[in-house]
């Protein structure tokens, strides 16, 4: 970008939006908050440069349009090239997965894991449905809707998405070896790691990576290092093979390894059997006496920092009171305190 376009929200229209701060960045490409120039309704907009020897984002613009409707997955608004970029427009999504782990402490409890598990498998299923795989399937990738929707999780960041089969014939991708990796390591399954050409199977195992990771709070391959990215993968997938799914799952309910051994075992062209495992992980949710109120970790814990915020703010009002319970001046910070408490738990979002 140029230095005008990066000097504040606002400065530059593409289509029918003005382009602002940005907000992240995708497997290709960054992404930057939109606002239409109309409605004022606000966006997310990825951009790619025009002049990019291997242009990727038109082909994830044209996923999106397949994926249309589908419950947790961003609605797709707009693609065209513009200003010497490539842009896509679709909705404005909250935090990932990823950042509401960290404003976590880096753990989730049994409860929120298995409330986002039942949803994800489901979103899988149906970016499976519609001839897709997507092949990055990590907690950066998750994201929480915003307002109505803030309890629903969605996967974003289709640009390593592929056709598994012909969406008409439904004839499946030959088998194929020696192929390069694909996604982010930490996550990839044993058969990506060892060059096997990725299917449904794939997803579903990189899936259970993620759910472990949120109840771990982290994996054994995590921080690995060698000279080369080639040497790191390798080292990641050694480790990835060398634990046992008992070891993996130590300390969680027996679900988890059930999960990881099935599909594990799934041949290349297997459909999963996403009832079974959704229904694995429900029988579990009512075991532990849980209910689907949909309170997640990250509820509790903005309503406990909001909590300690207005606590902080009457203590400060009670100080400030004199003798005739008025409000003495120093109240007027106490007031701008307690109305942060409702405020966005993560900052920047």
């Amino acid at each position: 970008m140029t230095s005008m376009q990066e000097s504040g929200i606002g400065n530059w229209r593409i289509s029918k939006y003005w382009v602002g701060r940005k907000i992240g960045s995708g497997s290709f490409g960054e992404i930057y908050l939109g606002t239409h120039y109309i409605s004022g309704e606000e966006v997310a907009i990825k951009l790619e440069s025009a002049t990019v020897k291997q242009p990727q984002l038109e082909r994830e613009a044209n996923v999106y349009r397949s994926l249309y409707g589908g419950v947790g997955i961003p609605l797709f608004r707009w693609y065209g090239t513009e200003h010497g970029y490539n842009a896509m427009a679709i909705d404005l999504l909250g935090p990932s997965l990823e950042e509401f782990f960290q404003f976590c402490r880096r753990k989730f409890s049994l409860k929120t894991v298995l409330l986002l598990a039942d949803q994800l498998i489901s979103r899988i299923e149906y970016i499976h449905a519609k001839s897709f795989i997507h092949r990055d399937i990590k907690a950066d990738n998750l994201l929480m809707g915003i307002g109505k929707r803030g309890n629903q999780v969605n996967v974003i960041d289709f640009g390593l998405a592929k056709e598994y089969r012909d969406p008409k014939t439904h004839f499946h991708i030959p088998y194929r070896e020696n192929k390069s990796l694909t996604g982010t390591a930490r996550y990839a399954s044993i058969n990506a790691h060892l060059g096997v050409e990725q299917s449904r199977r794939d997803d579903m195992e990189s899936l259970g990576y993620v759910f472990l990771y949120l109840l771990r709070g982290s994996l054994p391959w995590q921080g690995l290092t060698a000279p080369t990215k080639k040497q790191k993968h390798d080292r990641i997938m050694e480790k990835k093979m060398a634990t046992s799914t008992e070891i993996l799952c130590k300390g969680f309910p027996n679900e988890f390894a059930v999960y990881l051994n099935y599909t594990r075992s799934l041949r290349f062209d297997d459909r999963p059997d996403y009832a079974y495992l959704r229904k694995i992980f429900r029988d579990l949710f009512h075991r532990e006496g849980f209910q689907y109120d949909y309170v997640f970790d990250w509820t509790v814990r903005k309503y406990e920092e909001n909590a300690q915020a207005i606590r902080e703010a009457a203590a400060a009002q009670n100080y400030g009171r004199g003798d005739n319970g008025r409000v003495a001046h120093a109240s007027a910070a106490t007031t701008g305190q307690s109305g942060t408490a409702g405020g966005s738990a993560i900052p920047g979002r």
